[in-house]
């Protein structure tokens, strides 16, 4: 069979087991463990097409815009990969993780999950406009499901519906930009998309302004990211290591598809190595004095997503001036720091998952102590911690090196663009510097040190299920870091097509040479230098640990997450992505009680708010409207439809 059929297969069993799933309660186990089959099957299928061809099925559709066309390629495949391999480790782990629950709960859980990975195949093997849509809407219906599942809870109501109001505006550029690209091309078909080569400046601003925010708001860039903390800290972990490894991606993913179809600019790369460098340290600074451990989680996956835009950025600029070997290292960077952000962000969500199943929190400030009792969790969190800081010996190391390379070669260039491409060597070195004292503190607040609460002090590990995932993703993030060639190799075919094939080819691929092999000597200096130190420890004699001069010292006196982080959040950070702090001072002759108290709202959100609850409430005018009667809706519809034909009479006897 032909990758592209197995995919289709793969995604057909996906939807299937779902929907059996979401109507008997017996069949949650069926879906799991089918789900997690078709998934494998799917990864097969991925690998086999990242270096063919690719292919493409035409079908019948009694639809006004054509047919139904899917196909498969390189780009689709890169994508594909992450999807299937996230979804296999996610539906497995997510039984466990939902144990605790009935079984309709758990029937309907793995239902909707496997439901939203076939929505996701659909989205990237989909060649028709419409196709898209319409996969990308269920996409994001079920993902609001998921998100909500404890709706119980009114943060979790309050997420999901700013989740489907972003992701709503996004569907509306998505819609205009296939308007366009039909006006121009004739047709909903990708095919179509050639015509955008010679497209008018006008036309070619228009469909990159429309793919820039259809795309971004799921990609979560800058400014139209508000909805991906709210979602991901709302979810439970194993859906929001989904959507952080996974979907957001997608939202690159119609980013290259379509700009890649423009007439080349180097404007449009600018725009978009901007948009992710802004991203990445706005994002970064805010992860930085989190109390939630997901929402931390979560601002380093916009941080994340702001690198590999920089890389793809970097590339689409390159290609543009006709370059093609800076074009590999940019793109290469890019697309190797997708495939390593989504091994390293599904432990990290997967590994917090394991946290709040132990302990029933995701506040930092209750957490500490658990390495000592959750040693194969602990362990997990703090590889992924290492490679999602982008330090050796680890997978994302081996990605910024490619962008800076890129951007180091850009900045020797005798241009005006020289100065800004230093400029974003140091900005990329900044974010580098507080990711990894972002992630310090959260290894250091959450795994070590003592206790903060009873239920971190009962905390214990999980069942297999669920540290199983963990450990195949540690592993996964030291071997991309030792044997980074490999999945280089595997890359070449869909960077020969995006940057054009010749004698740089190989560019990347040496680039990283060094690298892998300094990230095996200094993986065996830490392994060996960590057993001295683990038999010289074990062999030494317990005693308490210096009390500073307390009598009776209590885990109260350790660093919080906020002390811990204070120096660089309060006083180095720009005033407007500080936290707020709220104090109520003693009075009075009697003074009563003092609160300090601090609100780590995204900045932004305190913009998007009042403006959109100033339109909420010129919409809900509008309910006049909603008379709940079928005749006044079919009233509607035929004044909508007699007001259109009207105008198309009218248009057409204006221009005669």
């Amino acid at each position: 069979m032909t990758p592209l059929l197995v995919v289709l297969i793969a995604a057909g069993a996906l939807a299937a087991l779902g929907s059996i799933a979401l109507v008997f309660a017996r069949a949650g186990v069926v879906a799991t463990w089918g789900g997690a089959a078709a998934c494998a099957a799917g990864i097969w299928a991925a690998l086999g097409a990242l270096g063919g061809p690719g292919a493409q099925r035409s079908m019948a559709w009694p639809v006004p815009g054509g047919h139904l066309v899917v196909g498969i390629d390189a780009l689709s495949a890169f994508f594909l990969v992450p999807l299937f391999a996230i979804g296999t480790l996610v539906t497995i782990y997510g039984r466990a993780y939902m144990a605790d629950r009935g079984p309709r709960a758990r029937a309907r859980s793995a239902g909707l999950l496997n439901v939203m990975l076939a929505a996701m195949t659909l989205v990237l093997v989909a060649r028709h406009g419409m196709v898209f849509v319409v996969a990308w809407e269920a996409m994001t219906l079920v993902a609001y499901l998921l998100i909500t599942t404890d709706h119980e809870d009114a943060e979790v109501r309050r997420a999901g519906w700013v989740f489907l109001i972003a992701s709503h505006v996004a569907v509306l550029a998505l819609l205009g930009l296939f308007v366009v690209l039909a006006d121009r091309g004739g047709s909903f078909d990708f095919s179509a998309f050639r015509a955008l080569d010679h497209a008018s400046p006008s036309i070619a601003v228009l469909v990159f302004a429309l793919a820039i925010v259809g795309f971004g708001v799921k990609a979560g860039v800058l400014g139209l990211h508000v909805w991906l903390p709210e979602a991901h800290a709302a979810a439970p972990s194993h859906v929001s290591a989904l959507m952080s490894a996974v979907m957001i991606k997608l939202g690159i993913y119609g980013i290259i598809r379509v700009t890649w179809s423009l007439p080349a600019t180097q404007a449009f790369g600018a725009v978009v190595m901007a948009l992710g460098m802004l991203g990445a340290l706005y994002a970064i600074a805010l992860a930085l004095y989190q109390r939630d451990l997901k929402r931390s989680l979560a601002y380093s996956s916009i941080e994340n997503v702001g690198i590999a835009l920089v890389g793809i950025g970097l590339g689409m600029w390159a290609h543009a001036r006709g370059d093609t070997a800076l074009c590999m290292l940019g793109l290469a960077g890019g697309l190797l720091h997708v495939w390593n952000h989504a091994a390293m962000k599904a432990l990290m969500f997967l590994g917090a998952g394991e946290v709040v199943h132990a302990t029933g929190t995701k506040d930092l400030e209750r957490l500490g102590g658990l390495l000592r009792r959750m040693r194969i969790t602990g362990t997990c969190m703090v590889i992924g911690a290492v490679a999602i800081a982008a330090l050796p010996p680890l997978n994302a190391f081996v990605g910024e090196w490619l962008i800076y390379r890129g951007l180091v070669t850009a900045a020797v260039t005798p241009d005006a663009w020289s100065l800004p491409a230093m400029a974003a060597v140091a900005a990329l070195a900044l974010v580098g510097g507080l990711a990894a004292l972002c992630f310090v503190r959260i290894v250091g607040i959450a795994l070590l040190g003592e206790p903060r609460s009873e239920q971190a002090r009962r905390a214990h590990e999980g069942p297999r299920a669920m540290t199983v995932p963990l450990a195949i993703l540690a592993g996964s993030c030291i071997a991309l870091g030792l044997v980074p060639r490999i999945a280089l190799r595997a890359l070449e075919p869909l960077l020969e097509r995006l940057a054009g094939p010749g004698p740089a080819a190989s560019t990347a691929t040496g680039a990283v040479a060094p690298i892998a092999i300094a990230n095996a000597a200094l993986l065996l200096v830490v392994v060996v230098a960590g057993a001295i130190v683990i038999r010289r420890f074990t062999r030494a004699a317990a005693d308490d640990t210096w009390g500073c001069g307390y009598l009776a010292p209590g885990p109260r006196i350790q660093y919080t997450g906020r002390a811990f982080a204070e120096l660089m959040t309060g006083r180095v950070l720009p005033r407007p992505l500080r936290e707020r702090e709220r104090h109520v001072s003693p009075t009075g002759p009697f003074p009563g009680a003092a609160a300090v108290s601090t609100d780590c709202t995204d900045p932004l959100t305190r913009v998007y708010e009042p403006v959109l609850a100033r339109w909420g409430d010129r919409f809900a005018r509008l309910r006049w409207l909603q008379q709940g009667n079928l005749h006044a809706y079919l009233l509607y519809i035929v004044a909508i439809a007699v007001l259109g034909l009207a105008w198309v009479n009218v248009r057409g006897w204006w221009a005669t």
